[in-house]
């Protein structure tokens, strides 16, 4: 054991960790009873730096035990033959699928004997020749599938041999990227022109028929992986279904030898025909095709079958491709692509993911063909199916920086050289870096990838650090390739490199989705003019928040707003910096600024909100009795009314735009936004009628009446949204000493002075008290006595003053007086017995009377959100009416809160908790679009959009995706509001 022990150890210094590495090194004959024997250091060398030298040696000595005989003529080979021995040591450490070949096959590692390989023109020649059935025919499909597996497979063991020899021999020819992708490319092609001769031979009347395979994707673009499908696009002429058996036949053994033949690109996808004529492609391509088709496209080239109708199909295609981006459709589309590749990323692998992740190889591919599809329109030397060779020529032709373009292509380079050596490994599909965690596959692929240790850190480590850099450096390419020129453009000075002209930038912008490129352009001109610091952080930022504000519902808008809050904010010290320092505030405001008309404006006067958008749990986590505490405080430590009053709308303003950030980006529901808007209402109702109260009683010494302030409607039910006045009740009672005349009075001035104040003028939302819901309306008092009401609902009360009532609550002045206020008309909307049927039908009345008269002329009742079909009046008109005639005898009806009431009805048995649910999603839903709706447009809108940028920013701000057609959301609210009405036709108008 100990003599074991000490040999395993000499071992070792090979890099040798299996414990069975000496018995396969002595069985070699390398190693003896002293360590390596005469002659095979240089193979225990080269062993030695293989990216696995386990794996290596393992390898070795299966083609040993299956091939005895042969062993001895290998293993010179190994030592004579430093180019043979590179290539096939470097193999065999990286990939356990190649030597499981060679071990199946052992005389073909002959085939890395040759001081150069085999030609890449040569292939098919070598191919076809391995399915010569020796009489002029080829093989019959299973034997000439066998053959083609293992001629692909060979010339798979020699592309790899001469992509890897160099990091074991070092100072052997070594192959670019580019070079081996296109290699594996033509031996793809190969293997498809293999597959066609089969099916040639094997489909009956094959002379009938013309086919033509056009090769897309990465095998189009001559930049194919080890492992990956071939996709593909058949083009016929003659009898097509010869040629479509013919293609399917063709399939299938390319398939089942060598790789996945993927024809999903062709027209309609897999529910279309298979062959197309030609004539069939150029109707589908001018009327359904989408743009992500023709960006496809770019790659499309003519690899197999007849080449003549091959050319004619991409002659065909190649126009409308580099038309596309004129489409009106272009952008969505090409934004929704994007999402949706990244949509496919499971979120536990999204910082490991090669091809599909943020940063990854498809950033790089979608921003190049992009460009290519936006700016190849008018210059030819863009038309290449190669990424590189595209990055090359955008940065040739000045609309991408040359130092931009060529980062690009290293970190390009760098992680498709990462996904050969992973997909080496065992040829298998994958695109999945290891984990962080994993040492020892860090450590391999770092050694296949040709990364040594540096400054103390190890392979693995060394790899990882590089693996990041390049992810982070891919992360900017929308800045780097998109945006950055743009601001160039634009600049008083010209780049050395890069300046686009003006019809450039502006055929960039619109490409990305600004409707007015040229307004967009002086935005960016205004905001980066000059030399000094805010300049330059605005050059900085602008390229993030170009690209933010294209994926909102309105770039124009948000560049818009984003220039006005800039200017408005530009002596803000901390303004430019935290836009700087924290990229969430930066995505926050984009979406928000691209989305709503009313944030902007109250941004610039409240612009302390800015900062909270780094901390959604400040934005959102104020409740709604925290913030009304602290805004009578600081109400009331103010000397004088006016600046009372300016305080309570300075605090107004800062909670209407936290609640609308929080709601726009989805930390609060519509619940906790209605009740957030109605406190802050109330809380600015109680302070500013607390000043004016002490201001009154100051200029005459005295106090000749408690006042009380009553909530009706919305305020009274905590439903207030963006845009809703305050309907209120104003109730006094006269002092010991005074009269009712005297203290209506007093009352009167106090309640005047609120209702001016908080009226004025302002850029905020409006501040409307309104008290019109009073008995008599407009020509009653605007402030009675208690028994002023009590008389009155006692003699004149009519039953809509009763329904109304049903929304009172409590405000703001004398605890004690609006208790009594509320007692009093308790059985005025809770009546004894509830309504008889006259009343209620009275109910019924004038709620269909309400709704002729002031439905909109030519509104649809479909979409409007408070008198439509299902929407706000349908609901709470029901549930009043059930208040009305139970709420007497269910203590539950007895609250001003809709969804309470609801509740309530439902758990009293008076309708089914189906038709409960119904009205309570409807409510919300058209609370919410109400809401979205204010918040999108600046101003009160009832009428949910119907198309257009409107509707897509409001379907955002309800959860739909960017890639949702926004007439999803309209389906969604017309179905909801229709299964609403329905219940609303059995509860409210049965009797």
């Amino acid at each position: 054991m100990a003599d074991r022990a000490r040999l395993t150890a000499s071992a070792a210094r090979y890099g040798f960790t299996d414990e069975r590495a000496e018995g396969q090194l002595r069985a070699a004959g390398w190693w003896g009873a002293s360590g390596p024997v005469e002659g095979a250091v240089d193979v225990l060398t080269a062993l030695a730096r293989a990216a696995d030298p386990d794996l290596a040696l393992r390898g070795l000595d299966r083609i040993r035990e299956a091939d005895e005989a042969g062993w001895a003529e290998l293993a010179e080979a190994l030592r004579a033959h430093r180019t043979f021995r590179g290539r096939l040591v470097a193999v065999l450490g990286t990939s356990s699928a190649l030597a499981d070949y060679l071990a199946s096959h052992p005389a073909e590692w002959k085939r890395l004997t040759p001081e150069k390989p085999t030609r890449p023109e040569d292939y098919a020649g070598k191919l076809l020749a391995a399915l010569d059935a020796g009489d002029g025919t080829v093989l019959v499909r299973a034997e000439a599938e066998l053959a083609l597996r293992v001629g692909y497979r060979g010339l798979l063991l020699e592309i790899a041999a001469a992509d890897l020899g160099h990091l074991v021999e070092p100072g052997l020819a070594h192959p670019s990227y580019a070079e081996i992708a296109a290699q594996l490319s033509v031996a793809a092609e190969a293997a498809l022109k293999a597959g066609m001769a089969v099916a040639e031979q094997e489909v009956r009347r094959a002379d009938e028929a013309k086919l033509a395979v056009i090769a897309m994707g990465k095998c189009g673009g001559r930049e194919l992986n080890y492992v990956s499908d071939v996709d593909v696009i058949f083009v016929g002429d003659g009898d097509l279904q010869v040629a479509t058996r013919l293609a399917s036949t063709m399939m299938r053994v390319a398939g089942n030898a060598c790789f996945e033949v993927d024809a999903a690109l062709r027209p309609e996808g897999k529910a279309g025909a298979l062959v197309r004529t030609l004539d069939g492609h150029d109707a589908y391509y001018k009327k359904w095709a989408k743009t992500w088709e023709f960006q496809a496209l770019l790659k499309a080239r003519a690899v197999a079958g007849d080449a003549e109708l091959g050319q004619q199909y991409v002659d065909l295609v190649a126009p409308m491709v580099w038309a596309a981006a004129d489409r009106e459709n272009f952008v969505p589309e090409v934004q929704q692509m994007r999402r949706r590749v990244e949509g496919h990323v499971p979120s536990e692998h999204a910082e490991r993911e090669l091809k599909l992740g943020r940063g990854g190889l498809r950033d790089v591919e979608f921003a190049v063909q992009l460009l290519q599809l936006v700016h190849g329109r008018v210059d030819p030397e863009l038309h290449s199916a190669s990424t590189l060779d595209a990055l090359a020529a955008l940065g040739d032709g000045g609309y991408v920086g040359r130092s931009d373009a060529a980062e690009l292509e290293a970190s390009y380079e760098f992680l498709r050289t990462i996904e050969h050596r992973l997909q080496l490994r065992r040829m298998r599909r994958t695109h999945l870096f290891p984990e962080s965690s994993d040492r020892t596959e860090l450590r391999i692929l770092a050694r296949a990838t040709g990364i040594a240790p540096a400054r103390g850190k190890d392979a693995g480590e060394v790899l990882l650090a590089e693996f990041r850099r390049h992810i982070q450096r891919i992360r900017r390419l929308h800045e780097k390739l998109f945006y950055r020129p743009l601001l160039q453009s634009v600049a008083n000075v010209p780049t050395e490199e890069l300046r686009l002209t003006t019809k450039q930038a502006e055929s960039r912008l619109a490409a990305l989705g600004y409707t007015a490129p040229d307004g967009a352009l002086q935005h960016i001109k205004a905001l980066t003019a000059g030399v000094s610091r805010r300049a330059a952080i605005q050059q900085a930022l602008l390229p993030v928040l170009l690209a933010l504000f294209a994926d909102t519902s309105d770039p124009d808008g948000g560049l818009l707003s984003y220039r006005k809050v800039s200017e408005a904010l530009e002596e803000t010290p901390w303004y430019l910096r935290v836009l700087r320092d924290e990229g969430a505030v930066v995505e926050r405001l984009a979406f928000l600024l691209g989305t709503s008309k009313l944030v902007p404006d109250l941004l610039v006067r409240a612009p302390e909100v800015l900062q909270l958008l780094g901390d959604p749990a400040r934005l959102s986590g104020r409740t709604p009795r925290e913030v009304a505490t602290s805004l009578r405080a600081a109400v009331r430590r103010q000397p004088g009314l006016n600046s009372a009053v300016a305080t309570a709308r300075s605090l107004r303003r800062h909670e209407l735009l936290r609640v609308a950030s929080a709601d726009l980006l989805g930390m609060l529901d519509v619940p906790s936004v209605c009740d957030a808007l109605s406190t802050v209402w109330a809380s600015v109702l109680q302070s500013t009628l607390a000043a004016a109260y002490r201001k009154r009683q100051t200029e005459i010494g005295a106090t000749p009446a408690t006042i009380a302030v009553i909530g009706m409607g919305r305020l009274g039910g905590a439903e207030l949204g963006y845009g809703s006045d305050a309907d209120v009740l104003f109730v006094c009672e006269a002092t010991e000493g005074f009269s009712d005349s005297e203290a209506a009075r007093f009352a009167s001035s106090v309640v005047e002075t609120v209702r001016k104040l908080l009226g004025a003028p302002s850029p905020d939302p409006p501040l409307v008290v309104d008290a019109d819901l009073r008995p008599e309306g407009r020509n009653g008092p605007l402030v009675r006595t208690l028994e002023s009401y009590r008389a009155y609902y006692e003699r004149w009360g009519e039953v809509w003053e009763a329904q109304a009532l049903l929304r009172a609550r409590y405000l703001a002045g004398t605890d004690d007086l609006g208790e009594r206020f509320l007692a009093m008309i308790d059985p005025i909307r809770y009546p004894e017995g509830g309504l008889d049927a006259a009343k209620a039908r009275e109910v019924r009345r004038i709620k269909v009377r309400v709704e002729t008269e002031r439905m909109p002329k030519g509104a649809d009742p479909t979409r409007h959100t408070k008198l439509g079909r299902g929407g706000l009046a349908d609901v709470e008109w029901t549930v009043q009416l059930m208040q009305l005639q139970h709420a007497h005898a269910v203590p539950g009806l007895r609250t001003t809160s809709t969804l309470d009431a609801l509740t309530a009805m439902a758990d009293a048995g008076l309708a089914e908790e189906a038709d409960t649910e119904s009205l309570r999603e409807a409510w919300l839903l058209a609370t919410h679009v109400r809401n979205a709706g204010m918040l999108v447009r600046g101003k009160a809108v009832d009428q949910v959009p119907s198309s257009g940028r409107e509707l897509a920013a409001v379907a955002r701000i309800l959860g739909y995706s960017a890639d949702d057609d926004p007439g999803e959301f309209l389906d969604y609210y017309r179905r909801t509001t229709r299964r609403a009405h329905a219940v609303v036709g059995r509860l409210f108008y049965e009797d």
